[in-house]
């Protein structure tokens, strides 16, 4: 069942998906769209105007009460767990050695370790690196150029001042 309800703070469409099965199924969601202008004009090629006016759509399928706006703000922090779980196929993930999926199960278990150990590291220095992306993490915090020397049988790393 669908239904349009226009507020005069909000405009989206309320539906009840799974109505044919029992009640504990049913919940009655919303789904809001957000019609934003794209500002970017780089898509237009130079002496050419728009043939057509172009829109983003931001949309956002929801069981919350909140306005559009905070819906929509609550949606864009989720968004950032996306990108995070988005960033092993740019690094191991996105080059395994083998086309056989026996042969990547250990290529796929140590990228996840090494994942999951860089974003732990991350989050442990600074509330920077919890937000930053892995490959900033690995530049600013693991490749850090330190000098070995022993002294006494004994071995210390000489870390760079700064």
């Amino acid at each position: 069942m669908i239904t349009s309800v226009v507020n005069a703070r909000d405009q989206y469409t309320q539906c009840t998906p799974f109505n044919g099965k029992a009640k504990r199924y049913r919940v009655t969601v919303r789904l809001l769209v957000r019609r934003v202008r794209r500002l970017n004009e780089a898509h237009v090629p130079n002496g050419q105007g728009e043939l057509f006016n172009t829109y983003r759509f931001h949309v956002v399928f929801t069981d919350t009460p909140f306005p559009l706006v905070e819906t929509e703000k609550i949606h864009r922090a989720h968004a950032i767990v996306e990108q995070v779980l988005a960033e092993p196929e740019d690094s191991a993930l996105g080059h395994p050695p083998s086309g056989k999926f026996t042969a990547n199960a250990p290529w796929l278990t140590l990228a996840a370790l090494a994942h999951n150990l860089t974003r732990t590291l991350g989050t442990l220095a600074s509330v920077f690196h919890t937000k930053a992306r892995t490959g900033t993490i690995r530049r600013q915090l693991l490749a850090v150029p330190a000098c070995l020397t022993t002294e006494a049988r004994t071995l210390t790393f000489h870390l760079p001042e700064r």
